[in-house]
């Protein structure tokens, strides 16, 4: 089954942080054979709280997501923004 990151922004306190994280660590989730299917753009907000960016990745399977996640190359990545953002992030087995 595949695997999905689920990136729910809550707070973006430098936008430059976040844009140097999403061009270092693209290429790196794109590796562990990452497909963005959700990356920003317009949204309403119907119900509960409200994130201003949402990010969604898939992936071949729930382990490859999880890989690419703790690999020491993402975690890098994560550190350039970490400081200034704060997100809510999971990852989701697909049925």
């Amino acid at each position: 089954m595949k695997g999905y990151w689920i990136a729910l922004y809550k707070k973006i306190g430098d936008m430059d942080n976040l844009k140097n994280y999403a061009a270092k660590v693209t290429p790196i989730i794109k590796s562990y054979g990452g497909k963005p299917l959700v990356r920003g753009g317009k949204y309403l907000n119907l119900e509960g709280d409200d994130f201003p960016r949402t990010v969604i990745w898939e992936f071949s399977s729930y382990e490859k997501a999880i890989e690419c996640h703790n690999s020491k190359e993402y975690q890098d990545g994560w550190a350039m923004a970490k400081e200034t953002t704060e997100r809510n992030l999971q990852i989701i087995e697909g049925t």
